[in-house]
């Protein structure tokens, strides 16, 4: 039987007309659009269906239409590579198979979870975020017979990347899953009743990114691999005695993978946990002093990574339940992020220039986007690409780009801007690290579109999806972040590498 909120449709395209087409008002739009490309052959997105106000948008709520029994859409595009009919009459999305439907929405495959193996697989898709560790995952020439685990999951993890692509359908990650657990045993714990245990997703990523630092060959265009170029960064530490003034400042430099985002009765915003774990008190040994002492513990960014991953520090353990209890505290994180704010001020004078320079392009930018949509709606769409704000669209973007520092340019894999936008989000929903279930939340490409990536499902959502999972209440929460240097930045650091 069809679902209970649905009507009878009919479409007309290319002098064509499709009687009694089932229309379930429950479905975005774009499940309506995958139905169509199934009985056109007009993909998805080379479909403009005429509605009231406009054309059907991919997440429309088709309850908010006012649709009737008997209602007939306009539909325009070509089809590309599906010509001739279907040979059903009619096909609708629920008698597509899945692959097939997915195929036709342009969605990504899923990770069968194979016994509470959710901490693993979000931390496997949110890391197809970084292309270029998934491209030169590929270059790798190890097998999975060796006597060195780390390497067998190195291999591992390229073939499974491999499925990921090339599957129609969810992939098993089986391979992966055991050699991952022969590497790092803890993920091997069973309960009593023989169940394997949840593990903490964070535990998963770290241990992974390490690996992959260890076993991959050097990135094309460095001395280094791509997960010591592109994904970590440098801390300039500075520590100094509160109990002995004149006692000697410590400075070191050290490697970092990820920031901590403490959480405290005082952290509202993600910046102000960065900041709280960047400058701390600790305790360590005096050697004025003779005895313990209390230091002022402070760090500064000297190098930021192309990813730079935040880590919401939301678990703590608490002794008397013997478990690793969850902070549910709101911390709002944004889609852009300006990490000059944590950086050293030998590098901060570095990067000034070009926040002036990104803010004077955000506001052409700005202004050409305006013009764009005044141009559309009097038919003149292709005025805008010889208007007076595509010329200063073109003249910030070329400011911008000499704006850019030469040496921070010339450090392949790092972020010579300063500025980030959001690439990935790992959640989590539960009361601790070692229960709940774990989710990763992706953006696709260049384009503001999101993908949710609930083990072998996997659906598009909406960027306000994506704010409502800062915490504050039992819904998922954000644990881990990617961030991505802008693409602006990634643009102008290959334009000026290659300048003579």
């Amino acid at each position: 039987m069809p679902p209970a909120n649905t009507i009878k449709v009919n479409v007309k395209w290319s002098g064509k007309k499709f009687d009694d087409l089932e229309l379930n008002l429950d479905e975005p739009g774009l499940v309506f659009k995958a139905q169509l490309f199934a009985l056109t052959g007009v993909e998805p997105d080379r479909q403009k269906i005429i509605v009231k106000g406009g054309t059907l948008k991919d997440d429309a709520d088709m309850n908010k239409l006012g649709l009737k029994n008997g209602h007939t859409f306009m539909m325009m595009g070509t089809a590309g590579e599906l010509p001739k009919a279907p040979e059903k009459k009619i096909l609708f999305a629920e008698d597509m198979t899945e692959a097939t439907l997915n195929k036709a929405m342009d969605i990504p495959v899923g990770l069968t979870n194979l016994g509470n193996t959710c901490y693993m697989n979000a931390t496997l898709q949110c890391l197809r975020a970084v292309p270029e560790l998934v491209q030169d995952l590929q270059k790798y020439q190890g097998g999975t017979d060796n006597l060195d685990t780390a390497s067998n999951m190195t291999a591992s993890l390229r073939d499974l990347y491999r499925q990921l692509n090339t599957s129609g359908h969810d992939v098993l990650p089986v391979g992966f899953l055991t050699h991952l657990r022969r590497a790092f045993p803890q993920f091997s714990q069973q309960g009593r009743d023989g169940v394997w245990m949840q593990q903490d997703a964070e535990e998963c990523w770290s241990q992974l990114i390490s690996t992959l630092k260890a076993k991959l060959p050097p990135h094309a265009e460095g001395k280094q691999n791509v997960v010591a170029q592109f994904m970590q960064g440098e801390f300039t530490t500075t520590l100094k005695c509160d109990e002995a003034p004149d006692e000697d400042v410590i400075i070191t430099k050290e490697p970092f993978s990820k920031l901590d985002c403490h959480i405290s009765s005082n952290v509202n915003y993600l910046h102000n946990g960065i900041l709280e774990f960047l400058d701390q008190k600790i305790e360590k040994n005096s050697p004025t002093l003779g005895r313990s002492a209390i230091y002022s513990k402070s760090q500064r960014i000297s190098r930021l990574p192309a990813y730079l991953t935040v880590n919401f520090v939301r678990f703590f353990w608490k002794a008397n339940e013997q478990v690793k209890a969850k902070i549910l505290r709101k911390v709002k994180f944004p889609f852009e992020l300006d990490a000059s704010q944590f950086c050293t001020p030998e590098l901060q004078s570095k990067l000034t220039n070009t926040k002036v320079k990104l803010r004077e392009l955000d506001n052409a930018e700005a202004s050409l986007k305006r013009r764009k949509r005044l141009d559309k709606e009097a038919g003149r769409e292709e005025a805008s690409k010889t208007s007076d704000e595509q010329k200063a669209v073109d003249a910030a973007l070329e400011a911008l780009e000499q704006s850019l520092d030469p040496e921070l340019v010339q450090d392949v894999g790092s972020n010579p801007s300063g500025q980030y936008e959001l690439a990935a989000v790992l959640t989590h929903i539960g009361r601790t690290a070692d229960s709940g279930h774990y989710i990763g939340w992706t953006k696709k490409g260049d384009e503001d579109e999101w993908y949710k990536y609930d083990d072998d499902k996997v659906s598009p959502v909406s960027k306000e999806d994506i704010l409502k999972l800062d915490g504050g209440g039992d819904f998922h929460v954000a644990y881990l972040a990617l961030y991505r240097a802008r693409n602006f930045a990634r643009k102008a650091a290959v334009t000026n590498n290659s300048q003579p």
